[in-house]
Order: C-alpha cells, then structure tokens, then sequence
C-alpha cells in the first residue's frame, strides 16, 4: 500500500494525535504502537499506525535521497536562493513532510540524550 493511499485513510485530526503520540511514546515504551493506536482513535490497530509510521520513514529518507522532485511553490519575494539554500528546501516541504520531520528529529534528539546519559552512568 502507497503512503498517499494510506494517508487518504487518516484525517488531519488523526495525523495530529499520531505526531502527539509518537512524542509521548518513544522507541522505550512497552507497547508503544498499542498506546499509540490508542491515542490515534478511530479504530486504528497497532498494526496500522506502526505500518504508517513505517511508510512515513521512507517518505522522509526519500526526501533526503534526492528522490521527490521540489514542487513549484513560489518563494516570497526578495528571497535569494543562492545565498540561503537551505531556505528553498523548507520552502518546498509540504506542512505534514516538515511535521514529520520535526518529529523525528525530537525523537532521535530524545534517543542521543537517553545514550549519552547512559554512557555517563
């Protein structure tokens, strides 16, 4: 299954519970999918969200491949993108991919915290 063919079975309110829940529920947590799936609602399973989680994954790592063409979004004016480069990739994200994005460099913020505390210990 595609992620746009899964994404068109979640609402936005879903989305926003999923993006909540993995924060609360990091890669630690006892049946972290299940307590997910719950906050989720609507009758998501374990499966379901674990899988679209999944699917979510690879979006971002084609993202950071190269491998999804920029779309045509017009940058405001005076915006030069040869002197802030990096200011074109934001611009051509589209709000769930920066969403996404910003999730999971939390989570993986949260897990180089939880290592390097435990390497001080």
């Amino acid at each position: 299954m595609s992620l746009s063919s899964t994404r068109a079975q979640w609402t936005a309110k879903q989305n926003k519970l999923f993006e909540q829940a993995l924060a609360v529920y990091d890669r630690d947590t006892p049946d972290r999918w299940h307590n997910i799936a719950r906050a989720v609602g609507g009758g998501k399973s374990a499966d379901e969200v674990r899988r679209y989680y999944e699917l979510l994954v690879k979006d971002v790592e084609h993202i950071e491949a190269g491998k999804v063409p920029f779309p045509a979004y017009r940058c405001p004016a005076g915006y030069d993108a040869d002197r802030y480069p990096l200011f074109h990739w934001f611009f051509a994200l589209r709000p769930h991919h920066f969403q996404l994005i910003c999730t999971l460099l939390l989570e993986s913020i949260d897990l180089l915290r939880k290592s390097s505390q435990s390497a001080c210990s």
